[in-house]
């Protein structure tokens, strides 16, 4: 299963301004879109993701529900992302269709060893930044926090970052072993940045493409 370097987070006040976001991102060439809608009921989450499925569909553009996995399996989204307080992977995996894919939070290395026992898809590792505010991940990881825990887990499953990345960060992290990165402000302040990040995070396209049809 071929997972896409580069996902967006959806964000908007409300649920016309993230509609309004992911058709920017769907139409600026985005091929991963993830809704997260917190503090949402999930027949609200349920309504809202059937409107965004209308738009990811005409695109071709993945769609990856966050935690709600009833929901990802009902509208058949293309996947599930999963917080780490959040369902275990092993049930939500017996839940869902077989082609629909898992992807999970990570912010240790033992995090990470954790979900590979699991049957999921790839990792996010985070927070790289200091700047995020997540009370379930307090400790940002850095250049060398990534290292570190790539240097040891040596996984073919694709381990993206995310917390607060721009730009210019992108080219130090892949140097770390991350394969892709998770991406929510600065894509939805410009949405021409997609194109940016995308031509950054080609570079390793191959090797990615090669560890996922072992």
């Amino acid at each position: 299963m071929m997972i896409p370097k580069l996902h967006y987070i959806a964000q908007g006040n409300s649920p016309k301004e993230l509609l309004e976001n992911i058709q920017n991102a769907c139409t600026s060439g985005i091929e991963l879109v993830q809704l997260r809608m917190e503090n949402a009921s999930e027949k609200k989450v349920l309504k809202v993701a059937k409107e965004v499925m209308k738009i990811t569909s005409h695109y071709q553009t993945r769609l990856i529900i966050n935690r709600y996995y009833k929901v990802a399996k009902e509208i058949k989204a293309d996947g599930v992302y999963l917080e780490k307080t959040d369902t275990s992977p092993t049930i939500v995996r017996k839940y869902l269709y077989t082609w629909q894919s898992i992807g999970a939070a990570a912010n240790t290395l033992e995090d990470c060893e954790k979900l590979l026992d699991q049957e999921i898809d790839y990792i996010s590792l985070g927070p790289f930044s200091n700047q995020i505010t997540n009370k379930n991940l307090n400790t940002a990881l850095g250049l060398n926090g990534y290292t570190a825990i790539t240097d040891v887990l040596k996984t073919p499953i694709p381990i993206l970052g995310f917390g607060k990345i721009n730009i210019e960060d992108v080219k130090d992290i892949l140097k770390t072993g991350i394969s892709g990165i998770v991406v929510s402000n600065a894509i939805t302040k410009n949405f021409n940045t997609i194109k940016t990040f995308n031509q950054l995070l080609n570079a390793s396209v191959t090797q990615e493409q090669r560890h996922t049809f072992k």
